[in-house]
């Protein structure tokens, strides 16, 4: 590759992680829902970026774990379609937006974390006690726990044990008190997640 492209490759990377960290230093930054969650959605994303980081996770999964709820920060009108009842769908909403710069090895267990929760919800007795309270309601909203044939589909996909693993770490990533990671460091895994050469 020529150095001109080189640097306008590392230009656009540039571009892209900041348009991400103004949607997290942004919207990102506020109470979930207006305290539904104990967390940010932004101290949320950080925490399961760490779990995922701590569990030796490929770079391509710590930038999903990171990643993984943008899809609240772009539909602004998720929290009301939450309170009235609707599913937001901000697992599909998140995952085509990044689409436009992230292989599918990032947006696809970003795509089935909810299908993995209802998954682990028909497959483990006890998952669903574990979830938060925000996490049970919404479970509702997007289909309850599947089916046996929708289990029996959901582990034929190619991303099914990515997006359980995004999914547990997920759920651990609520803890007001817990030491955060460097933002920088994390954004770090994002841009060296963005196709080559970018779109």
């Amino acid at each position: 590759m020529e150095a001109s492209a080189i640097e306008n490759d590392a230009a656009a990377r540039e571009a892209i992680a900041e348009h991400i960290r103004a949607l997290f230093d942004g919207p990102g930054s506020r109470q979930w829902y207006d305290g539904y969650e104990a967390v940010s959605q932004t101290r949320h994303a950080l925490l399961c970026a760490q779990n995922a980081i701590a569990a030796s996770a490929e770079e391509h999964l710590v930038s999903a774990a990171f990643l993984h709820d943008i899809g609240h920060l772009i539909d602004l009108n998720g929290r009301d379609k939450f309170q009235s009842g609707t599913d937001a769908q901000h697992e599909e909403i998140g995952a085509n937006w990044l689409g436009q710069w992230f292989p599918p090895l990032v947006t696809e267990p970003i795509r089935w974390h909810v299908a993995a929760k209802r998954y682990l919800c028909s497959t483990e007795p006890s998952y669903r006690a574990s979830l938060s309270l925000v996490s049970q309601r919404s479970l509702v909203l997007q289909g309850g726990a599947m089916s046996a044939g929708e289990c029996a589909a959901f582990e034929k996909t190619c991303f099914s044990a990515d997006a359980i693993r995004l999914r547990r770490w997920d759920d651990h990533a609520k803890d007001p008190g817990k030491p955060l990671p460097d933002f920088q460091d994390v954004m770090a895994y994002i841009m060296r997640s963005v196709r080559v050469p970018v779109l």
